[in-house]
């Protein structure tokens, strides 16, 4: 399975639906700072960087979305 693209759109509207602040991302994905601040301005990180990221939101029953409609949102129970 491909890891989807997580673009700072994504990004922000996981943390919102979290509740999760760049430092609880942080925490929780074990990123740098930087790093979440570069990809919610649009930069670009490595692809393994943005794993540990998807990863730590699906962790917490957020999916990133990409296709028709980008985004995120809670990942549907049985899932």
């Amino acid at each position: 399975m491909t890891t989807p693209k997580l673009t700072p759109e994504a990004m922000r509207a996981a943390r919102g639906i979290l509740g999760w602040t760049q430092a609880d991302v942080v925490t929780a994905a074990q990123v740098s700072p930087n790093t979440v601040a570069k990809i919610e301005a649009g930069g670009v990180v490595r692809g393994e960087t943005s794993a540990k990221i998807v990863t730590a939101f699906a962790a917490h029953g957020v999916e990133i979305l990409n296709g028709d409609a980008p985004g995120a949102r809670m990942r549907k129970a049985g899932a």
